[in-house]
């Protein structure tokens, strides 16, 4: 299907559905507003601002994971757990930005494929918790949310839910929307100039020379067709660029959906691709509801805990009619538990014939606490969710198309392990996830080049 058919050839909406449908089914994750009123005035008020994304963009990325679904590309996704109002900043945002430039460089030198970048940024605003409350002490109060919801701060009156915060969100997404496509518009992006992407506190990583080879590798490269072609070549002076978050708070996700003219249906304009988390993902639920009733193309997070009946069922919902680039699944199993719980839903995906994009996500399955009270993830153990699933589904005959990855730009310890060995007594010194610990840009370009060389070992021909 080429990208022609993808804009139009589209089978018609569900008569039964509208925005607000989700809201006959159970809703689960959802906070609870004190006052009703307020709520459905902020709503109102937010599906009368301006959109943040074109259905055109998200139509280009829907076609460009129908790709990837063919192997004819590769999907970085990337980004902060979540998002923070006090760090909607030009320094943390360009340093997303520039880690995920590097880190798509490399898959693109490694894998010799265009790469589909998309920020986990611009609205990962909403968090879900495995309980409502938190207790510290003798004091129980309910628990953050994320910045959309209610603020971080221990005290009764920084976690009432507040619907005005989506308005802040929605503003702040904007505001980062709008430095990113500033930026890439501007040469930030520009291949002849990587250098620009540059943080100045790895200049001693270990992997800082091999990737100022291959960043001299591909400035030659460059030059090269340039002197070929007797001209300079302006495509390599921008990319594509497209946001995601989970779509977890559906008061906001429904104001934001809409119709826009000469195109059938609802689109989702907060972000190019949402998803559904494994907390919010039943099948008689409201987040599933409200997703089969989108065009976007979206992403469903799988765990151990799923059933290969179960998968299936969810994916009937979601895409009916098994349109290529619509639905992603993103498996998070753990690195101890993926060998046995990936295999089957594997096998029934492939066996049904669907057409879905296989993501990686090894982060979420490996999170674990230290004695000293921090949450971590073991770089030891993402690494081996990587590696088994690049092993796994050459096994099954199916293909990774894609990785999801919590990281950020700053100099963190949050996560254990990686080139520098970091340690549970390291987390002290630069610990400041608010919720889940992320990849620094070390440990996430390590993971890079790891997929580089790992996807090249399973794609290699066996030795004779």
């Amino acid at each position: 299907m080429n990208r022609h058919d993808l804009l139009h050839a589209v089978p018609a909406p569900a008569a039964d559905w509208q925005p607000a449908s989700w809201r006959r089914y159970p809703a689960l994750q959802q906070p609870q507003y004190p006052d009703a009123a307020a709520l459905d005035a902020v709503v109102d008020e937010l599906h009368a601002l301006p959109p943040l994304v074109t259905s055109r963009e998200v139509l280009s990325l829907r076609q460009q994971l129908a790709d990837a679904q063919e192997g004819k590309r590769f999907l970085l996704q990337g980004g902060d757990c979540a998002e923070s109002f006090v760090d909607c900043t030009p320094e943390v945002i360009s340093n997303r930005l520039k880690v995920l430039l590097q880190m798509s460089l490399v898959l693109v030198h490694g894998l010799r494929l265009p790469v589909v970048r998309v920020g986990r940024f611009a609205g990962q605003y909403a968090k879900p918790r495995s309980s409502d409350n938190e207790t510290r002490g003798d004091v129980t109060l309910p628990c953050y949310r994320g910045d959309i919801v209610n603020a971080p701060e221990f005290t009764a009156e920084a976690r009432v839910p507040d619907p005005r915060r989506m308005v802040k969100a929605h503003a702040r997404s904007a505001m980062t929307m709008n430095f990113v496509r500033s930026l890439i518009d501007g040469g930030f992006a520009d291949l002849h100039h990587p250098e620009y992407w540059n943080l100045g506190w790895v200049g001693h990583s270990p992997h800082a020379a091999e990737y100022q080879r291959m960043v001299e590798g591909i400035g030659d490269a460059v030059r090269f067709m340039e002197t070929l072609a007797g001209q300079a070549i302006h495509t390599l002076r921008s990319v594509e660029f497209f946001t995601s978050h989970e779509a977890l708070l559906l008061p906001y996700e429904q104001a934001v959906t809409r119709q826009v003219p000469r195109q059938s249906g609802w689109f989702n304009l907060g972000t190019h691709y949402p998803w559904i988390g494994m907390r919010t993902a039943a099948l008689d639920g409201a987040h599933v509801e409200y997703f089969r009733g989108i065009r976007n193309p979206v992403s469903l997070k799988v765990g151990p805990s799923v059933t290969p009946d179960q998968l299936m069922r969810v994916i009937d919902a979601l895409n009916p009619h098994d349109e290529p680039g619509r639905l992603s699944l993103i498996h998070r199993m753990g690195a101890a538990q993926i060998a046995d719980k990936l295999p089957p839903l594997l096998e029934v995906v492939r066996r049904e014939g669907r057409r879905v994009l296989w993501v990686s996500d090894p982060m979420h399955g490996n999170t674990e606490s230290t004695s000293n009270g921090y949450k971590t993830r073991r770089f030891d153990n993402i690494r081996s969710e990587v590696e088994q699933a690049f092993d796994l589904h050459a096994a099954a005959g199916t293909r990774l198309g894609g990785v999801h990855l919590e990281l950020t730009g700053e100099d963190v310890t949050e996560c254990t392990g990686g080139a520098r060995d970091l340690t549970d007594t390291d987390l002290e010194r630069a610990y400041r996830s608010n919720v889940d610990p992320r990849l620094n840009y070390e440990q996430a370009l390590e993971i890079t080049m790891l997929i580089v060389r790992k996807r090249a070992q399973v794609q290699a021909p066996a030795s004779l």
